[in-house]
């Protein structure tokens, strides 16, 4: 297992060095630069633009320089903790992504673990309990999760507890906590407006792992070894649990890694209509301004995260299925 472990880790390194090249040719793609949408805002503005004072700008950012040169510079920078220099709001990139990128985060974390503990025992149940009421009951109830559009969800959440309660629910904490430090109250305060988003993000994802892990598990409960179980009279409860729930939780697990991306990229869009002060947001802004060292680090942390919950995955299916950390049914 160390050996397996080591392995993954080595993998590692050479993917987040082509990740963070593509990441990089990706945001330079666009034509122009960061200076280029600013002259056009300012001329749309009908302000006079100094030549001088962009060739200045241009030699500060150092947008002068070939492209390979600014890769290296800001790969060399990434490896030292500095991410460089956020063109639109003037402050180190670092400190502009750090109480987003945590939230986000904590957003996330969140989001998968209601979606694994509401989507494990019902997928059970629904496979188990096949065709009964309660089956068809939830199978609807899932189909209903997956098509209904989350920010649409978040929308009606907004307006009924407006119209009803006559409170909002919208942002990650009270007012009073923007801009402050960290303290037990304002984790507090995150934690309780954590329950509604959670619920709009993660419910399309429950619905989806629900009908994936009951179509795993009605295969496995199909096989020839199951009914060979049954027929030797070995409880049912045993039968489930000594083999075709393990078998059936490959896939479930090998969605970890893709959990974690989808969760933040799913969020842009209701961040947007709740007010939620996550990467969503200012990524897309970003983008829209070009800054191109912002939208470049929260592109990479958001392919870190993707590389991290793949390896998480990984790790755990290498624990429940022997074969996989043996390199296949032979153990080569």
């Amino acid at each position: 297992m160390l050996n397996y472990l080591i392995r993954r880790l080595l993998v590692m390194i050479p993917t987040l060095l082509v990740i963070s090249l593509i990441t990089f040719i990706l945001i330079q793609l666009p034509p122009g630069d960061y200076l280029t949408t600013y002259i056009a805002e300012l001329q749309s503005q009908g302000e006079a633009v100094d030549p001088a004072k962009i060739q200045f700008l241009r030699d500060q950012y150092g947008l002068d320089k070939p492209l390979w040169e600014q890769y290296l510079v800001w790969l060399w920078g990434m490896l030292h903790g500095d991410f460089g220099w956020s063109f639109e709001y003037q402050l180190p990139v670092s400190e502009v992504i750090g109480d987003r990128l945590l939230l986000s985060i904590i957003l996330s974390f969140s989001t998968i673990l209601f979606t694994w503990i509401v989507a494990f025992p019902i997928g059970v149940y629904s496979a188990v309990r096949r065709y009964s009421a309660g089956d068809h009951i939830l199978t609807i109830i899932g189909f209903l999760g997956i098509a209904t559009p989350n920010f649409l969800l978040a929308l009606v959440l907004l307006y009924l507890s407006n119209r009803w309660f006559g409170i909002s629910i919208g942002g990650l904490m009270d007012p009073i906590y923007l801009g402050q430090p960290w303290s037990g109250a304002k984790f507090l305060s995150v934690v309780q407006h954590l329950i509604v988003p959670t619920l709009v993000i993660g419910l399309a994802g429950t619905a989806g792992m629900i009908r994936r892990l009951r179509a795993n598990l009605l295969d496995e409960l199909h096989k020839p070894y199951v009914t060979t179980a049954r027929a030797k009279g070995l409880p049912a409860r045993r039968v489930l649990l000594k083999y075709p729930l393990r078998m059936a939780l490959n896939p479930f697990i090998a969605d970890i890694g893709n959990l974690l991306p989808q969760m933040i990229s799913g969020a842009t869009i209701v961040s947007v209509v709740m007010s939620l002060p996550t990467t969503g947001p200012m990524l897309l802004a970003a983008l829209q301004s070009q800054d191109m060292y912002l939208a470049g680090s929260f592109l990479f942390f958001l392919a870190l995260l993707t590389v991290i919950g793949v390896l998480v995955s990984d790790i755990a299916l290498a624990a429940l299925d022997p074969r996989i950390r043996l390199g296949g049914p032979g153990g080569a």
